[in-house]
Protein backbone atom coordinates (compact mmCIF):
# COMPACT_ATOMS: atom_id res chain seq x y z
CA UNK A 1 0.00 0.00 0.00
CA UNK A 2 1.16 3.51 -0.55
CA UNK A 3 2.18 5.91 2.25
CA UNK A 4 0.10 8.16 3.35
CA UNK A 5 0.47 12.27 3.58
CA UNK A 6 2.49 13.59 5.61
CA UNK A 7 -0.11 16.19 6.81
CA UNK A 8 2.08 19.11 5.04
CA UNK A 9 -1.26 20.57 3.49
CA UNK A 10 -3.84 22.95 5.24
CA UNK A 11 -7.31 22.12 5.79
CA UNK A 12 -9.15 22.71 2.55
CA UNK A 13 -6.20 23.51 0.66
CA UNK A 14 -5.19 21.65 -2.52
CA UNK A 15 -4.51 17.98 -2.14
CA UNK A 16 -0.72 17.12 -3.01
CA UNK A 17 0.74 15.30 -5.73
CA UNK A 18 1.32 12.48 -3.31
CA UNK A 19 -2.10 12.73 -1.74
CA UNK A 20 -3.67 12.07 -5.83
CA UNK A 21 -1.44 9.66 -6.27
CA UNK A 22 -2.69 7.99 -3.70
CA UNK A 23 -6.06 8.36 -4.29
CA UNK A 24 -5.53 6.79 -7.99
CA UNK A 25 -3.30 3.92 -5.94
CA UNK A 26 -6.21 3.02 -3.92
CA UNK A 27 -8.82 3.03 -7.18
CA UNK A 28 -6.35 0.42 -8.69
CA UNK A 29 -5.20 3.01 -11.40
CA UNK A 30 -1.42 2.11 -10.81
CA UNK A 31 -0.19 3.83 -14.00
CA UNK A 32 -1.88 7.63 -13.39
CA UNK A 33 -0.48 7.05 -9.13
CA UNK A 34 3.30 6.79 -10.66
CA UNK A 35 2.82 9.34 -13.25
CA UNK A 36 1.68 11.60 -10.06
CA UNK A 37 4.64 10.59 -8.00
CA UNK A 38 6.75 11.22 -10.64
CA UNK A 39 5.76 14.59 -10.95
CA UNK A 40 5.99 14.79 -6.99
CA UNK A 41 9.39 13.52 -7.03
CA UNK A 42 11.13 15.95 -9.09
CA UNK A 43 9.28 18.33 -6.81
CA UNK A 44 11.06 17.27 -3.77
CA UNK A 45 13.34 14.26 -4.88
CA UNK A 46 14.83 13.41 -1.77
CA UNK A 47 11.53 12.25 -0.32
CA UNK A 48 12.00 8.45 0.42
CA UNK A 49 8.16 8.06 0.90
CA UNK A 50 7.67 9.30 -2.89
CA UNK A 51 9.88 6.43 -4.02
CA UNK A 52 8.65 4.17 -1.75
CA UNK A 53 5.29 4.64 -3.38
CA UNK A 54 6.38 4.94 -7.05
CA UNK A 55 7.75 1.27 -5.90
CA UNK A 56 5.00 -0.14 -4.79
CA UNK A 57 2.50 1.51 -8.01
CA UNK A 58 5.77 0.55 -10.27
CA UNK A 59 5.38 -3.65 -8.83
CA UNK A 60 1.67 -3.56 -9.65
CA UNK A 61 2.65 -3.06 -13.25
CA UNK A 62 5.01 -5.60 -13.07
CA UNK A 63 7.62 -3.03 -13.88
CA UNK A 64 10.12 -4.99 -11.66
CA UNK A 65 13.19 -3.15 -12.77
CA UNK A 66 11.89 0.22 -11.86
CA UNK A 67 10.16 -0.99 -8.83
CA UNK A 68 13.64 -2.60 -7.79
CA UNK A 69 15.39 0.98 -8.78
CA UNK A 70 12.85 3.06 -6.34
CA UNK A 71 12.75 0.43 -3.88
CA UNK A 72 17.04 1.12 -3.36
CA UNK A 73 16.73 4.37 -4.07
CA UNK A 74 14.43 4.48 -0.80
CA UNK A 75 16.62 2.92 1.61
CA UNK A 76 19.75 5.05 0.04
CA UNK A 77 17.51 7.97 1.47
CA UNK A 78 15.93 6.48 4.62
CA UNK A 79 18.56 3.49 5.82
CA UNK A 80 17.08 2.81 8.83
CA UNK A 81 13.16 3.04 7.52
CA UNK A 82 11.86 -0.94 6.94
CA UNK A 83 9.47 -0.17 4.74
CA UNK A 84 11.99 0.35 1.87
CA UNK A 85 13.60 -2.68 2.60
CA UNK A 86 10.25 -4.04 2.78
CA UNK A 87 9.27 -2.78 -0.85
CA UNK A 88 12.61 -4.81 -1.91
CA UNK A 89 12.30 -8.09 -0.64
CA UNK A 90 8.59 -7.56 -2.89
CA UNK A 91 9.77 -6.55 -6.16
CA UNK A 92 12.79 -9.57 -5.25
CA UNK A 93 9.54 -11.81 -4.56
CA UNK A 94 7.90 -11.18 -8.06
CA UNK A 95 11.13 -11.98 -9.62
CA UNK A 96 11.62 -15.24 -7.60
CA UNK A 97 15.01 -14.07 -6.49
CA UNK A 98 13.45 -15.64 -3.04
CA UNK A 99 16.87 -15.63 -1.22
CA UNK A 100 17.66 -11.99 -1.83
CA UNK A 101 13.78 -11.38 -1.08
CA UNK A 102 14.01 -13.15 2.64
CA UNK A 103 17.44 -11.40 3.10
CA UNK A 104 15.52 -7.57 2.56
CA UNK A 105 12.70 -9.11 4.61
CA UNK A 106 14.73 -9.49 7.33
CA UNK A 107 16.22 -6.51 7.61
CA UNK A 108 13.49 -5.07 7.23
CA UNK A 109 11.77 -7.00 10.82
CA UNK A 110 15.25 -5.69 12.42
CA UNK A 111 14.30 -2.36 12.29
CA UNK A 112 10.51 -2.93 12.58
CA UNK A 113 10.56 -6.16 15.44
CA UNK A 114 6.23 -6.06 15.72
CA UNK A 115 5.82 -5.71 12.26
CA UNK A 116 3.37 -9.21 11.50
CA UNK A 117 3.09 -8.07 7.83
CA UNK A 118 6.87 -8.69 7.43
CA UNK A 119 7.19 -11.68 9.81
CA UNK A 120 4.06 -13.27 6.99
CA UNK A 121 6.46 -12.37 4.15
CA UNK A 122 9.14 -14.19 5.82
CA UNK A 123 7.34 -17.13 6.73
CA UNK A 124 5.67 -16.99 3.19
CA UNK A 125 9.44 -16.74 1.22
CA UNK A 126 10.94 -19.41 3.24
CA UNK A 127 8.16 -21.69 2.66
CA UNK A 128 9.05 -21.22 -1.22
CA UNK A 129 12.71 -21.05 -0.76
CA UNK A 130 12.45 -24.77 0.60
CA UNK A 131 9.83 -25.37 -2.29
CA UNK A 132 12.38 -24.02 -5.01
CA UNK A 133 14.96 -26.24 -3.27
CA UNK A 134 12.74 -28.92 -3.32
CA UNK A 135 11.72 -28.99 -6.81
CA UNK A 136 15.31 -28.06 -8.34
CA UNK A 137 16.30 -31.62 -6.33
CA UNK A 138 13.49 -33.55 -7.64
CA UNK A 139 14.03 -32.13 -11.38
CA UNK A 140 18.14 -32.83 -10.87
CA UNK A 141 17.39 -36.48 -10.01
CA UNK A 142 14.40 -36.30 -12.96
CA UNK A 143 17.52 -35.13 -15.35
CA UNK A 144 20.53 -36.81 -14.35
CA UNK A 145 20.13 -40.20 -15.63
CA UNK A 146 23.40 -42.49 -15.12
CA UNK A 147 22.98 -45.64 -14.82
CA UNK A 148 26.50 -46.72 -15.72
CA UNK A 149 27.01 -46.11 -11.93
CA UNK A 150 24.85 -48.35 -11.27
CA UNK A 151 25.93 -51.47 -13.14
CA UNK A 152 29.76 -51.22 -12.73
CA UNK A 153 29.67 -54.33 -11.16
CA UNK A 154 28.09 -56.20 -13.63
CA UNK A 155 31.39 -55.20 -16.18
CA UNK A 156 33.46 -57.57 -14.25
CA UNK A 157 31.10 -60.39 -14.60
CA UNK A 158 30.52 -59.46 -18.53
CA UNK A 159 34.22 -59.82 -18.54
CA UNK A 160 34.92 -63.15 -17.14
CA UNK A 161 32.07 -64.67 -19.10
CA UNK A 162 33.28 -63.24 -22.67
CA UNK A 163 36.61 -62.23 -21.86
CA UNK A 164 36.86 -60.12 -24.93
CA UNK A 165 36.90 -56.31 -24.12
CA UNK A 166 34.70 -55.37 -27.58
CA UNK A 167 32.66 -58.10 -27.20
CA UNK A 168 31.44 -57.21 -23.34
CA UNK A 169 31.62 -53.46 -23.92
CA UNK A 170 29.11 -53.21 -26.45
CA UNK A 171 26.90 -55.54 -24.37
CA UNK A 172 27.04 -53.45 -21.17
CA UNK A 173 26.49 -50.00 -23.63
CA UNK A 174 22.99 -51.59 -24.96
CA UNK A 175 21.51 -53.04 -21.54
CA UNK A 176 22.75 -48.85 -20.14
CA UNK A 177 21.05 -47.36 -23.44
CA UNK A 178 18.11 -49.69 -22.81
CA UNK A 179 17.58 -48.71 -19.17
CA UNK A 180 18.18 -44.75 -19.42
CA UNK A 181 15.53 -44.85 -22.40
CA UNK A 182 13.55 -46.56 -20.39
CA UNK A 183 13.63 -44.37 -16.62
CA UNK A 184 13.50 -41.44 -19.43
CA UNK A 185 10.06 -42.83 -20.83
CA UNK A 186 8.85 -43.43 -17.19
CA UNK A 187 9.77 -39.74 -16.34
CA UNK A 188 7.93 -38.52 -19.29
CA UNK A 189 5.07 -40.45 -18.75
CA UNK A 190 4.56 -42.65 -15.64
CA UNK A 191 5.16 -45.87 -18.13
CA UNK A 192 6.81 -47.93 -20.31
CA UNK A 193 5.96 -50.00 -22.77
CA UNK A 194 6.46 -53.99 -22.34
CA UNK A 195 9.35 -55.04 -25.03
CA UNK A 196 12.32 -56.94 -25.78
CA UNK A 197 15.25 -55.20 -27.52
CA UNK A 198 17.69 -57.27 -29.27
CA UNK A 199 21.26 -56.48 -29.78
CA UNK A 200 21.54 -57.67 -33.62
CA UNK A 201 24.82 -59.11 -34.63
CA UNK A 202 26.15 -56.00 -37.06
CA UNK A 203 28.26 -58.50 -39.51
CA UNK A 204 24.97 -61.66 -39.52
CA UNK A 205 21.92 -60.47 -39.09
CA UNK A 206 19.87 -59.81 -41.43
CA UNK A 207 18.20 -56.26 -40.80
CA UNK A 208 16.13 -56.00 -43.86
CA UNK A 209 14.13 -59.43 -41.73
CA UNK A 210 14.59 -58.64 -38.17
CA UNK A 211 13.95 -55.42 -36.71
CA UNK A 212 15.78 -54.72 -32.92
CA UNK A 213 12.42 -54.80 -30.98
CA UNK A 214 9.65 -57.17 -30.41
CA UNK A 215 6.66 -55.60 -28.49
CA UNK A 216 5.21 -58.52 -25.85
CA UNK A 217 2.28 -56.29 -24.36
CA UNK A 218 -0.13 -59.55 -24.43
CA UNK A 219 3.02 -61.55 -22.92
CA UNK A 220 1.78 -61.70 -19.23
CA UNK A 221 -2.18 -61.90 -19.73
CA UNK A 222 -2.42 -65.86 -19.15
CA UNK A 223 0.11 -69.47 -19.30
CA UNK A 224 -0.53 -69.47 -22.49
CA UNK A 225 0.33 -66.31 -24.07
CA UNK A 226 3.50 -66.80 -22.43
CA UNK A 227 4.50 -69.70 -23.37
CA UNK A 228 3.61 -68.76 -27.50
CA UNK A 229 5.45 -65.32 -26.44
CA UNK A 230 8.37 -66.95 -25.13
CA UNK A 231 8.95 -69.72 -27.53
CA UNK A 232 8.76 -67.14 -30.32
CA UNK A 233 11.31 -64.34 -28.60
CA UNK A 234 13.83 -67.48 -28.15
CA UNK A 235 13.19 -68.57 -32.04
CA UNK A 236 13.58 -65.00 -33.08
CA UNK A 237 16.77 -65.07 -30.93
CA UNK A 238 17.97 -67.79 -32.87
CA UNK A 239 17.04 -66.66 -36.09
CA UNK A 240 18.09 -63.09 -35.74
CA UNK A 241 21.85 -63.82 -34.45
CA UNK A 242 21.37 -61.56 -31.60
CA UNK A 243 24.07 -61.24 -29.18
CA UNK A 244 21.69 -60.34 -26.20
CA UNK A 245 18.58 -59.33 -25.23
CA UNK A 246 16.76 -56.69 -23.12
CA UNK A 247 13.09 -57.32 -21.82
CA UNK A 248 11.73 -54.29 -20.08
CA UNK A 249 7.99 -54.25 -19.22
CA UNK A 250 6.13 -52.49 -16.05
CA UNK A 251 5.36 -54.04 -12.72
CA UNK A 252 1.61 -53.07 -13.16
CA UNK A 253 1.49 -55.09 -16.57
CA UNK A 254 2.31 -58.37 -15.26
CA UNK A 255 -0.84 -60.60 -13.53
CA UNK A 256 0.52 -63.58 -14.40
CA UNK A 257 1.18 -65.18 -11.14
CA UNK A 258 3.19 -68.29 -12.45
CA UNK A 259 5.99 -65.51 -13.70
CA UNK A 260 7.42 -65.86 -10.58
CA UNK A 261 6.76 -69.73 -9.90
CA UNK A 262 4.05 -69.30 -7.50
CA UNK A 263 6.96 -67.72 -5.42
CA UNK A 264 5.99 -63.65 -5.80
CA UNK A 265 4.61 -62.96 -2.51
CA UNK A 266 6.76 -64.76 -0.51
CA UNK A 267 9.86 -63.63 -1.63
CA UNK A 268 8.99 -60.08 -3.50
CA UNK A 269 10.84 -57.63 -0.91
CA UNK A 270 10.17 -54.38 -2.49
CA UNK A 271 6.62 -53.70 -1.08
CA UNK A 272 4.01 -51.47 -3.32
CA UNK A 273 6.41 -49.46 -5.54
CA UNK A 274 5.53 -48.95 -8.79
CA UNK A 275 8.32 -49.64 -11.46
CA UNK A 276 9.63 -51.77 -14.21
CA UNK A 277 11.79 -54.54 -15.03
CA UNK A 278 15.17 -54.78 -17.00
CA UNK A 279 15.80 -58.92 -17.85
CA UNK A 280 19.08 -58.81 -19.47
CA UNK A 281 19.44 -62.33 -21.73
CA UNK A 282 22.73 -63.23 -22.96
CA UNK A 283 24.23 -66.73 -23.94
CA UNK A 284 26.43 -66.68 -20.79
CA UNK A 285 24.57 -64.10 -18.17
CA UNK A 286 21.22 -63.53 -17.20
CA UNK A 287 20.15 -60.51 -14.89
CA UNK A 288 16.99 -59.01 -13.58
CA UNK A 289 16.86 -55.60 -11.97
CA UNK A 290 13.11 -53.92 -10.73
CA UNK A 291 13.26 -49.90 -11.17
CA UNK A 292 10.98 -48.41 -8.15
CA UNK A 293 9.35 -45.29 -8.78
CA UNK A 294 8.13 -42.10 -6.38
CA UNK A 295 5.86 -39.80 -6.80
CA UNK A 296 7.57 -36.60 -5.47
CA UNK A 297 5.58 -33.00 -6.15
CA UNK A 298 3.28 -34.55 -8.79
CA UNK A 299 6.07 -35.66 -10.84
CA UNK A 300 7.45 -39.51 -10.94
CA UNK A 301 10.82 -39.89 -10.10
CA UNK A 302 13.05 -43.76 -10.45
CA UNK A 303 14.86 -44.94 -7.36
CA UNK A 304 18.17 -47.07 -7.66
CA UNK A 305 17.97 -50.59 -9.88
CA UNK A 306 17.18 -52.81 -7.40
CA UNK A 307 18.93 -56.25 -8.28
CA UNK A 308 16.80 -59.31 -7.68
CA UNK A 309 17.27 -63.23 -7.79
CA UNK A 310 16.78 -64.32 -11.59
CA UNK A 311 15.71 -67.92 -10.09
CA UNK A 312 13.27 -66.48 -8.23
CA UNK A 313 11.55 -63.98 -10.20
CA UNK A 314 12.56 -64.12 -13.73
CA UNK A 315 9.91 -62.98 -16.16
CA UNK A 316 10.84 -65.30 -18.80
CA UNK A 317 12.85 -68.09 -19.15
CA UNK A 318 16.20 -68.33 -21.06
CA UNK A 319 15.68 -66.56 -24.17
CA UNK A 320 18.81 -68.31 -25.58
CA UNK A 321 20.55 -72.09 -25.39
CA UNK A 322 23.85 -70.93 -22.70
CA UNK A 323 26.76 -71.50 -24.27
CA UNK A 324 30.55 -70.85 -22.86
CA UNK A 325 32.43 -68.11 -25.23
CA UNK A 326 34.94 -69.89 -27.42
CA UNK A 327 38.74 -69.52 -26.26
Amino acid sequence: MAEAATGNSGRGAEPSLKDKGNEFFKAGNYLKAAALYTQAIKLDPSNHALYSNRAAAFLHLVKLNKALADAEMTITLSPQWEKGYFRKGCVLEAMEKYDDALSAFQVALQYNPQSAEVSRKIKRISQLVKDKKRAQEVEKKRSNIDMTKHLDKLKSELSEKYGSEECWKDIFSFLVETMEAAVRSWHETSNVDAKVFYLLDKEKTDTEKYAPIVNIDKAFESPHTHTNCFQFLRKYAEDSVSRAACLVTPKSLISYPQVWKGQGSRKWKHGQHDGFFVQLETPSLRKLWFVPSSNELGRPVCRDPEVLDIGAHELLPCIFIEKLPST
